[in-house]
């Protein structure tokens, strides 16, 4: 499954006005509704939100670089015949 850990820490830090930091939140309300119609999902893991895909495709389709380790990314890659 592939994932990627939520970090927020800091969303309108540099922000200057009210109004920027409620078009930054707006944005990124946006984005995350945007992920959750796509199938993403939120897991909590110990105490790390991580954003989760079933479908590897879609997660790559969106950019993001999957946090799996190595061993379980090369077990997504399908033989050659």
């Amino acid at each position: 499954m592939s994932y990627f850990t939520w970090k927020e820490t800091g969303l309108t830090s540099d922000c200057s006005s009210l109004e920027a930091m409620a078009s930054r939140l707006e944005e990124s309300a946006r984005l995350i509704r945007r992920l959750s119609k796509e199938g993403f999902k939120l897991k909590i893991k110990e105490d790390q939100q991580l954003i989760i895909h079933e479908d590897p495709t879609v997660f790559n389709e969106w950019g993001f670089i999957s946090e799996e380790s190595g061993y379980k990314q090369l077990l997504l890659i399908p033989e050659e015949e």
